[in-house]
């Protein structure tokens, strides 16, 4: 089919040219071979224009055909915002073209003036094409903040607070759970942010075929009706995404940039890649290390000795909160309550770990 719209236009286009300069052609023949004037002149010589331009077009219209339909793969395969802010900038560029033409036209040289203009017209439209391409997601942060300001002032005028910060969730933090907690006792202070790409993510999860995986996607959609309806936060669903950027952990660092928020996760790389990019970002895992009972060496605790440890002749137990104990010298007291002596306290990434050893033997020495 778009071969023969191909070959269609190659015939109009000769047909034209034929029925345009077909009887000049002719005039000079007649008065070369001295046969006077050939009546339908005009018509001949569309005739003979269409069949011999196409003819002559056989083998480029195969290859512009294929071209075309590569072009037509390229374009089905970009994201639409591309398309769409590529050919705003591209009418654009065609209308800064066009306001420059009319001093142009003036110039006295007239293959300059003509030229000219075919030129500007190229360079304004493949300039407006490119600058809005690559500027795509600063123009949509541009009407993603005034949106956001409209709300932000909306909300000064009913009486809430002036300068509302931007909480921006990650789905990790939301599958947790221990974000409605913290949101119930007041410390999370401004606007819960949470994106459709994580909500994406979310509901991927809570339909996979895997159970374990099932069952966190639900509960971190449980999670987020829980703050929506129980709790008394502020939560935006924000529609901005990034389709340029595949990873969803990407898109919170940009997104976090765009609306100078501070991310919420307890995902370990997601934290260091935010403070490489200088994001702020809330961790909930540092947060319940920091919360946690301080415990000093020399202190005495009453615990139950519940495994080995990885070392010979070690025992594991653990507080309320989930720190485990290393008891030196313990895995004889597997399943007794004892009481032990803190020796040393450890922070690490993963948490806080204490070593002690069990009372009675500092009694014995």
């Amino acid at each position: 089919m778009l071969k023969r719209i191909v070959q269609l236009f190659f015939l109009l286009v000769g047909g034209g040219l034929g029925f345009q300069f077909g009887p000049n052609v002719f005039h000079m023949l007649g008065s070369s071979l001295n046969f006077g004037k050939v009546p339908g002149d005009e018509y001949i010589g569309a005739i003979v224009g269409a069949v011999v331009l196409f003819l002559i077009t056989a083998w480029p219209t195969d290859y512009l055909v294929t071209t075309i339909r590569r072009s037509e793969e390229t374009l089905t395969k970009l994201p639409i915002t591309d398309i769409l802010f590529g050919s705003m900038g591209l009418i654009i560029g065609l209308i800064v073209a066009f306001l420059l033409f009319l001093p142009i036209t003036n110039i006295p040289i007239p293959i300059v003036a003509k030229l000219l203009p075919l030129f500007i017209s190229v360079l304004c439209g493949y300039f407006g094409f490119q600058v809005a391409l690559k500027k795509r997601d600063e123009i949509m942060s541009v009407f993603s903040i005034g949106r956001l300001n409209r709300e932000k002032k909306k909300e000064e005028k009913q009486g809430s607070a002036s300068n509302v910060e931007y909480k921006i969730l990650d789905t990790s933090v939301i599958i947790d759970g221990r974000i409605a907690d913290i949101c119930k006792t007041g410390f999370i202070e401004g606007a819960l942010v949470i994106p459709e790409f994580v909500l994406e993510e979310l509901q991927h999860i809570a339909d996979s075929s895997d159970a374990l995986k099932r069952n966190r996607g639900r509960r971190g959609l449980d999670i987020l009706n829980k703050i929506q309806k129980e709790l008394n936060v502020k939560v935006i669903i924000t529609e901005q995404d990034f389709e340029d950027i595949s990873e969803v952990d990407s898109k919170l660092v940009k997104l976090a940039k765009v609306m100078k928020g501070k991310v919420v996760t307890n995902d370990f790389n997601l934290n260091k890649v935010c403070e490489l990019q200088g994001v702020s970002v809330l961790n909930i895992n540092d947060l319940a290390n920091a919360v946690k009972p301080v415990v000093l060496p020399g202190e005495v605790l009453h615990v139950q000795v519940i495994k080995d440890g990885k070392e010979n002749g070690q025992g594991v137990a653990y507080l309320d909160d989930g720190t485990m104990i290393v008891v030196e010298g313990g895995r004889e007291y597997i399943g007794s309550y004892i009481d032990v002596i803190v020796t040393s306290v450890l922070q690490t990434s993963a948490g806080r770990m204490i070593f002690a050893k069990p009372k009675l033997m500092e009694k014995a020495l």
